[in-house]
């Protein structure tokens, strides 16, 4: 206790320091800061995967506007068969389909398929 004391008697900021209901109130804080299940830290965490998650609504909700104008423009027979014949390469019985590839655009395909492994 005498050397309580003379800490006391030699830093004088030790006693407001040394006060228990001020010490309880920096090892609460430092409880609910650092060590709760809703500490500060878990909040920003959660924080960061709410906006992620909101990024991704927004995202989904762009790709649906998109496909929906799609899905309008595709009730139509003759923007479903140039959609088929783009996209998917369908020809009539009688005709015959001949794919001009440039070189550049294969370069192109070729980083973004090596890119996205």
């Amino acid at each position: 206790m005498n050397k309580i004391k003379n800490l006391i008697a030699k830093y004088p900021f030790l006693a407001f320091v040394m006060n228990r209901y001020v010490l309880v109130l920096i090892l609460f804080s430092v409880w609910m800061l650092f060590f709760d299940n809703y500490s500060y830290l878990e909040h920003r965490i959660l924080d960061k995967e709410i906006e992620e998650i909101e990024d991704n609504i927004q995202y989904y909700k762009t790709e649906i506007k998109k496909d929906s104008t799609k899905i309008k423009e595709l009730k139509n027979d003759n923007r479903v068969e140039k959609y088929a014949r783009e996209k998917y390469y369908m020809k009539r019985d009688n005709e015959d389909i001949y794919i001009i590839e440039f070189e550049d655009e294969k370069k192109a395909a070729a980083e973004k398929t090596t890119s996205n492994n």
